[in-house]
């Protein structure tokens, strides 16, 4: 019974997808089911929520909208419906970071303490580099880094104070492991701001967004309206709703969910026609400055292995257990899973951005660029 019904949901997507232009209809036509199937395993059963996708492949950037932005007001995405990214924000401050290293203003094996002198004193956090705290090898890691989640959250000071009395663990200084943490982003956020003195907002608009053309790409300042997340209201009424794994609605649309309570803390939001153009840049087929190019370029490379396949860039996991590898960034929250993946060899991308939790959206986003090849017309 689920097969028939996701077989007719596909079929019925296809079809209503819009028209394009006469020299990609090929391309379309090929790219089409294999998106359908493979994003079968992120639509709901209940309807509640839904997919959106963008799909980069032979020179062209194709869009696929599944489901709903907000299924009780039947209100269906789009390229320019908004999600809450989650850790998809990472790839862009270290996008910040490997530009200002490539220009001089700081370099990857800078103590963080180089930036943050309130830090000095401390005990382990005093060893710890930019270059560590982006690729996850600092060792750093908080109880509001993993489940069991803890209520508490932090201000800057207290933010601060425990990492000056942070120990990593026994055995496994900074450097010598690999510890996927969200605090050492937060970390490295307030070294970049220091170092390069502007608000992390700013240097994402005036390095990334801007250059680029990203206009609903930003980070809003929260504020005391964590229900809505700091979102204009013309934003606001293109965010999607975000639901659990079940189906279960997680707050409103625009909501956003964390534990630092510091300007530049909140989560990043964008639309799958951004995130198509920052995944262009990225493969080096869409006009950027030369140095923020080469910064996109040098984020991508790996540099720390996690698995004997598998190594850590700058926020980006390349995927090497086949080839041509896959460089791409997972994120998510209880209420949205997202992946943008890339195949540089091949000038290859995809986005995916589902307003559920839990939903492994890299793994369908990697199947489907593995499958793109024998689509090309």
């Amino acid at each position: 019974m689920r097969a028939m019904r996701m077989t007719a949901l596909a079929a019925a997507l296809i079809t209503s997808l819009a028209a394009p232009p006469a020299s990609g209809a090929s391309l379309r036509d090929a790219v089409a089911p294999i998106v359908a199937r493979e994003v079968h395993a992120l639509l709901p059963e209940n309807t509640a929520g839904g997919v959106a996708v963008a799909v980069r492949h032979g020179g062209e950037t194709l869009f696929f909208n599944f489901g709903y932005a907000d299924s009780a007001a039947k209100r269906p995405l789009s390229e320019d419906s908004l999600f809450n990214l989650g850790s998809l924000r990472k790839v862009f401050e270290a996008t910040v970071l490997a530009e200002a290293a490539q220009q001089g203003a700081l370099s990857l094996d800078d103590p963080v303490t180089k930036y943050l002198p309130e830090l000095r004193g401390g005990g382990d956090i005093t060893k710890v580099t930019l270059g560590e705290l982006a690729t996850h090898t600092s060792g750093l890691l908080l109880p509001q880094d993993h489940p069991p989640w803890p209520a508490e959250g932090y201000t800057r000071a207290s933010f601060i104070a425990t990492l000056k009395a942070w120990s990593a663990e026994p055995g496994h200084p900074p450097g010598t492991r690999h510890t996927y943490t969200h605090a050492g982003y937060i970390l490295l956020q307030l070294a970049l701001e220091r170092a390069l003195g502007k608000p992390i907002g700013t240097l994402f608009a005036e390095r990334i967004t801007a250059p680029l053309g990203l206009s609903s790409t930003l980070v809003p300042e929260r504020g005391a309206d964590t229900a809505h997340g700091g979102l204009t209201a013309t934003l606001l009424a293109r965010a999607v709703q975000g639901y659990d794994e079940n189906g279960a609605p997680v707050g409103t649309p625009g909501n956003q969910q964390g534990y630092y309570d510091f300007p530049g803390t909140g989560q990043m939001f964008s639309s799958a026609r951004d995130l198509a153009a920052f995944m262009e840049a990225n493969l080096g087929e869409r006009p950027a400055p030369p140095a923020l190019a080469a910064a996109l370029v040098a984020a991508q490379q790996g540099r720390f292995p996690i698995t004997p396949h598998i190594a850590q860039a700058l926020a980006w996991e390349v995927h090497a257990d086949a080839q041509p590898p896959i460089v791409g960034k997972n994120g998510g929250l209880n209420n949205t899973s997202t992946y943008l993946g890339l195949m540089p060899a091949r000038k290859s991308g995809i986005v995916i951005l589902v307003n559920r939790g839990d939903q492994d959206a890299a793994s369908v986003g990697r199947k489907i660029l593995r499958a793109l090849d024998p689509a090309d017309p």
